[in-house]
């Protein structure tokens, strides 16, 4: 073993802020899948990058020796094969109306999710909450729904990327979410990997992203669009405001909740419709589906309105394990908390400022997200009716309403709560749901 494939010497080169060679990197990628590399020094390498950083070339070489640390697909279909990634948020439930709704535009979606991670919850746990539901498919598996359903939304296998796998559970418990270079190989090694043909990318800022400015989201969405394209897959990045929760619910099954209203017309939440028309249209345009981003959103409009969609996320739960009449019986089908309180407003006026990481981390304490590696999640509790920005309230009206398992739990949510939003007599401006736009 020579110097620089030594993970001890890795670490202390990362540690003095020394760029290490592409090879180091390729060793420590192929130590993290085979296990040679311990868990310590995974979270050691893990804090030193977020520390010290890569810079450009060191990130690039690390997303490229994670997505070679195991299988690359390659697809034979007779559309596009297409994607979608954000970057975490609150109330982010847009993969569940997205990954069906391009199907139903003509593309095929390997969507290769995640699990929670920090205070962001995942789409993965968020679609645990449905009965049955599996997401744990082989490659030869992922490939064969494809060609039935057009579209499925799956974990990684553990031949996809395998050192992101490991390095991805670490960052979660280790305080290294928030890095731009471990975010960028994270995202990228398993989009890569994937043989996708066009992605589009949902880069978050504002109180409930890991990029709180625009600036930070800008340089992210930069990295991203610019490593991937460099790849060969063609990539748009949209950057988008997280100063509020997307949707007005956190937590598993009720973002389920609130990603079915909207697919079936029971209750149209508009932050959501409007951000996967906007990524949605990007991702057609990307795919040659349609001859621009604004036409590709009304196609994806069209297919969410239609229905088309909804039928698509039904037969995609159904291919995956999850009940067969979901689509029509999923008020039935999903946990509901034993204990639901509300939050009330202590104040008259208007909603100024929101905590949104904070939400996150309420629902992460009720037991919606994970405080340690390997936890159970209870896919049941979270908040609902959660308050938007510049919103009229007066003395004793609900602006959340907290989901527990029992009523300790829920009552230290309410505290939670109260840190969480600020009350003023001065409305303030509404952020735009878009801020920019990375090609």
């Amino acid at each position: 073993m020579t110097p620089e494939q030594d993970a001890r010497a890795i670490i202390a080169g990362l540690r003095a802020g020394l760029p290490p060679e592409p090879c180091a990197l390729d060793w420590f990628a192929k130590g993290l899948a085979s296990g040679e590399v311990s868990d310590a020094q995974a979270g050691a390498f893990a804090m030193a990058i977020c520390l010290n950083g890569l810079g450009e070339t060191g990130r690039i070489a690390l997303t490229r020796a994670m997505q070679n640390s195991g299988t690359q697909l390659a697809w034979d279909m007779p559309g596009p094969v297409l994607d979608k990634h954000s970057t975490g948020g609150i109330g982010d439930c847009v993969s569940l109306l997205l990954a069906p709704a391009l199907a139903a535009c003509g593309a095929y979606v390997p969507m290769i999710s995640g699990r929670g991670l920090g205070h962001t919850g995942g789409t993965l746990d968020k679609l645990d909450a449905i009965p049955g539901l599996r997401t744990d498919l082989t490659n030869d598996q992922l490939r064969d729904q494809l060609g039935q359903t057009r579209c499925a939304i799956i974990a990684a296998s553990p031949q996809i990327a395998p050192a992101d796998r490991r390095l991805y559970a670490i960052r979660d418990v280790t305080a290294t979410v928030d890095s731009l270079d471990l975010i960028t190989a994270s995202i990228l090694s398993k989009k890569l990997a994937a043989g996708l043909e066009g992605l589009v990318l949902d880069v978050k800022l504002g109180s409930g992203a890991f990029m709180k400015t625009e600036a930070d989201a800008r340089a992210l969405a930069q990295a991203l669009v610019s490593a991937a394209q460099g790849a060969g897959c063609r990539t748009t990045a949209l950057i988008t405001d997280m100063s509020q929760p997307l949707a007005d619910a956190a937590g598993n099954a009720l973002e389920v909740i609130a990603a079915m209203e909207t697919l079936t017309g029971t209750s149209v939440n508009d932050a959501l419709w409007g951000l996967t028309t906007a990524l949605g249209g990007e991702a057609l345009a990307l795919g040659g589906l349609a001859t621009n981003a604004a036409e590709g959103a009304a196609r994806i409009g069209q297919a969410l309105q239609t229905g088309a969609a909804a039928e698509y996320f039904g037969r995609m739960v159904a291919a995956q394990g999850g009940p067969v009449d979901f689509i029509d019986r999923w008020p039935d089908r999903l946990p509901a908390a034993p204990v639901v309180i509300d939050f009330v407003s202590p104040l008259p006026g208007f909603v100024a400022a929101i905590d949104t990481e904070a939400l996150g981390h309420i629902v992460v304490h009720l037991g919606g997200g994970r405080l340690r590696d390997g936890a159970r999640i209870n896919p049941s509790v979270g908040l609902s009716g959660l308050a938007n920005l510049g919103m009229a309230v007066e003395p004793g009206q609900p602006l959340a309403r907290v989901h527990a398992a029992s009523l300790p739990e829920a009552e230290a949510a309410l505290k939670r709560l109260a840190a969480a939003y600020s009350i003023s007599d001065i409305a303030p401006d509404a952020p735009p749901l878009i801020h920019g736009r990375v090609t």
